[in-house]
């Protein structure tokens, strides 16, 4: 999990994007990031998903064989925007789900 959050952290530093609560869960991750409005939501999944799978393959081949046929995420996301709602609460909405990560 370790290589995952620094993976995650190298792409986000290097498409200038600010992770403000990042929370890896055993099938899942929680990430609530600040980018500029010209990086689609669609877009930032899309090099997060593809960019980290392939450095956790490369590090990691014997994953490919234990996982999802081959694919280490699934095809699904959810996106959502902070518009009503504080950073702080989303932060520790996210902080939260490590104990309860038996619930998701």
């Amino acid at each position: 999990m370790e290589f995952l959050k620094e993976t995650i952290e190298t792409i986000c530093l290097t498409k200038n994007w600010d992770i403000l609560e990042l929370q890896i869960m055993p099938d899942h991750l929680h990430l609530f990031i600040s980018a500029p409005p010209i990086d689609s939501p669609t877009s930032m999944v899309k090099i997060l998903k593809g960019t980290s799978a392939l450095r956790l393959f490369r590090k990691f081949p014997e994953l490919r064989k234990v996982l999802r046929k081959g694919s280490f995420w699934s095809p699904s996301y959810y996106v959502g925007t902070a518009g009503k709602v504080s950073a702080e609460t989303i932060q520790k909405y996210i902080k939260n789900q490590k104990g309860n990560s038996s619930t998701h």
